[in-house]
């Protein structure tokens, strides 16, 4: 009896080490866990570029025929309500003489035509092209104008002439009313 004895003692003890090794591995990857969390939290973005995730521009105080620049993402972005004449320069545009051959359709929502929203950063070396403010070059196309090397873009933000290789790029945005747009 005494064999059997210690061999059920035996079990018993091996099987309580188990559990001790298997409990020890588990708090030790719980523990982990816990000690690693601030350093994978501190890589979600800052609250300051949260809030800068989308930014509302009040339309209302655009009039026809002027743009204003926005900052979003710390990088400008023209908003223009463009002049009947303007969109239809945009739309008489040959899509051949074009280097990035877009329709001035494909840069601007139905039914919002007059709006033009195009990031403010040349697509040649990312300068900032003129043509927000009153007097300012607007180039050869009535659009913007980047001194630095000379690219010309039109009133749908599309490059004319110049080394500019790719249009005026337009970031994502939306209509929240006739008055608000939200960019973002």
């Amino acid at each position: 009896m005494s064999t059997i004895n210690e061999t059920i003692d035996g079990e018993e003890g091996a099987s309580r080490r188990d559990f001790l090794h298997v409990a020890a591995a588990g708090l030790g990857g719980v523990g982990a866990a816990v000690a690693a969390w601030p350093f994978i939290d501190q890589m979600n973005p800052a609250a300051d570029t949260l809030a800068l995730a989308s930014v509302e521009v009040d339309l209302s105080a655009i009039g026809e025929g002027e743009a204003v620049v926005i900052k979003w993402r710390g990088k400008p972005v023209f908003v223009r309500n463009r002049t009947p004449e303007e969109i239809a320069e945009a739309n008489s545009v040959d899509m051949a003489a074009l280097v990035d051959k877009q329709t001035d359709a494909e840069r601007v929502q139905e039914g919002h035509e007059k709006w033009l929203v195009v990031m403010g950063i040349c697509t040649h070396l990312g300068c900032v092209p003129l043509g927000t403010k009153a007097g300012d070059d607007r180039g050869d196309f009535g659009g913007w104008f980047c001194p630095c090397h000379g690219s010309h873009y039109d009133t749908s933000g599309r490059i004319r002439k110049g080394p500019a290789p790719k249009n005026l790029e337009v970031p994502t945005y939306a209509f929240l009313n006739d008055s608000t747009l939200k960019i973002g």
